[in-house]
């Protein structure tokens, strides 16, 4: 077929160029072909584009189903290693994660612990936590890079896009991103990420069932500013399909309104887990 295309091209006197040869992906066996061609791009690219190595934490239970794309698109990055910290899923997480080279790492459930797990082993000089719904946009790297640059910060985030078409979710990103930018209180589905030192400085995530990211972040804001980048992290509506986005949105506000009035997290996950 490629000589027969040739020849009728040339027959129709149109010049004609070979671009180089790749292998299809038809079937399972072939995904290591594709995953070879990956990492010898991303190593062009680490050669290419040196800076503070960035490692990517995802805690994760029974995602099977939406691991794949968020891994697909954390490797897109330069000069990363991703962290799958498993706590006792029931799926195939552990062998997607591995499929795609994660590192894996196996913790209690609860987002705190695996997500101070996946910061002990890590080897990266930035620390990036992402949930295993959530995919980080385009650049994400360089992006990441570039706010750490600077002096002021402790921290920084990104903003948020929910993957659904409801107006009322546009209403729940308005008011992310306004809390966000005015009051510097990301939360853990924006990717929050900070230099690995200052992470154990300050204890990791709180040893708690619920709020660990609202803890990190209120002890954070104490230090330096929380950047947030003008890129969008793009995650599941799938809480707010689960339950409503108004009813979803008040019982949020209400979490963190006893949070803040200082009823205990355990009393609080009791709640959460009843709705």
């Amino acid at each position: 077929m490629l000589r027969q295309t040739i020849n009728i091209a040339e027959g129709l006197g149109l010049s004609t160029s070979l671009l180089p040869v790749l292998a299809d992906v038809d079937y399972p066996e072939d995904l290591s072909v594709w995953q070879k061609t990956m990492e010898a791009e991303k190593q062009t690219r680490d050669q290419e584009e040196p800076g503070a190595l960035i490692s990517i934490i995802i805690p994760v239970i029974n995602e099977a189903a939406k691991l794949p794309k968020t891994l697909s698109v954390a490797q897109t990055g330069s000069r990363i290693e991703i962290l799958v910290v498993d706590g006792g899923s029931q799926d195939p997480t552990i062998n997607v994660a591995k499929a795609f080279g994660a590192k894996v790492i196996t913790s209690q459930p609860g987002r705190a612990y695996q997500m101070n797990a996946g910061a002990t082993a890590a080897i990266g000089e930035i620390l990036l936590f992402l949930h295993g719904d959530t995919l980080l946009p385009d650049g994400f790297d360089h992006l990441v890079r570039q706010i750490m640059t600077r002096p002021d910060l402790s921290a920084g985030a990104f903003k948020l896009a929910i993957d659904g078409h409801s107006w009322g979710l546009r209403l729940v990103e308005w008011g992310v991103n306004w809390r966000s930018q005015i009051l510097q209180m990301p939360y853990g589905d924006q990717a929050l990420f900070l230099k690995t030192s200052l992470f154990h400085k300050l204890g990791g995530f709180p040893d708690q069932p619920i709020m660990e990211d609202f803890e990190l972040v209120r002890r954070l804001k104490k230090l330096g500013t929380i950047a947030i980048s003008p890129a969008s992290v793009v995650t599941s509506d799938r809480r707010w399909q689960k339950l409503g986005v108004l009813k979803t949105t008040l019982i949020n506000q209400f979490i963190i309104l006893a949070y803040t009035l200082g009823v205990s997290p355990e009393t609080i996950a009791r709640w959460y887990r009843r709705w």
